[in-house]
């Protein structure tokens, strides 16, 4: 039986994955993932398709659960496979940005981000509180009122990280967020990511196949192929000294 235990409320985490292996059968696609990410820190996950990022990032997040290996948030032991211990996703504390955004096209701005509050019966004053806080945030003021087909991409991609501050989350796991925009809209909200971040002090991992993204946005880097971590390091690092041909060249690949 999974033991599914409590998780302590703490305003941000450092973040452990101890061995962590994911496995389809016959079909390894995480192998050996050992990484700690320093409370405050932005750190991405890089490589092509298929690589094991994403899954990495799920796993962090409860949405899929290791073969083997061990996470924690801060000191909490969120999946621990040989003593059959998971915490579920929505006690994680957790916020989570899609690549799709997943913003409600029925509901206002206002409501969209509203909406993980109204799950978890916050109280009608703290929710107004909240909700403007988080608009206010990601610089969404006066557009509370909006519907998403009334948004630009950008900014729909806004709502979707206020939804995710808005429960005070200890780690924000972002999946590939700026691919669905053009060249200058990424750009703008590389830059605009990296600020909020900067200013509200979350630990932050990234996951995307962008290497400017990458070296632009991080503290460090973990490049990523085929399920193997490659190597680790600051984006000064990767690039004056990389460890082996595939971060060569896969740096060398970026325009």
């Amino acid at each position: 039986m999974v033991n599914k235990g409590k998780i302590r409320v703490l305003k941000m985490s450092d973040v452990t994955l101890e061995h962590i292996k994911k496995a389809y059968g016959d079909n390894v696609v995480v192998n050996d993932f050992t990484l700690k990410v320093k409370e405050g820190e932005f750190v991405s996950f890089l490589g092509p398709s298929g690589c094991g990022k994403t899954t990495t990032l799920r796993m962090v997040s409860g949405l899929e659960q290791p073969t083997s290996g061990k996470i924690l948030l801060g000191n909490d032991v969120v999946n621990d496979v040989s003593l059959r211990t998971f915490i579920p996703p929505e006690k994680r504390l957790i916020g989570m940005v899609f690549q799709s955004y997943a913003v409600w096209p029925h509901m206002t701005v206002y409501q969209n981000v509203a909406y993980p509050l109204k799950i978890k019966k916050v109280k009608k004053d703290e929710l107004k509180t909240r909700v403007l806080k988080a608009i206010s945030q990601v610089r969404l003021n006066n557009l509370e009122k909006r519907y998403p087909h009334q948004l630009s991409g950008g900014q729909q991609q806004r709502v979707a990280l206020a939804r995710a501050l808005v429960m005070k989350p200890r780690v924000l796991l972002l999946d590939e967020p700026l691919s669905n925009l053009d060249a200058k809209l990424r750009e703008e909200m590389r830059v605009e990511i990296r600020e909020l971040q900067r200013e509200i002090k979350v630990t932050v991992i990234y996951v995307t196949h962008d290497q400017i993204e990458a070296l632009t946005m991080s503290n460090r880097i973990v490049v990523m192929d085929k399920g193997i971590i490659q190597q680790i390091g600051t984006p000064e690092e990767l690039q004056k000294k990389p460890t082996n041909e595939f971060v060569r060249s896969f740096l060398a690949s970026s325009s």
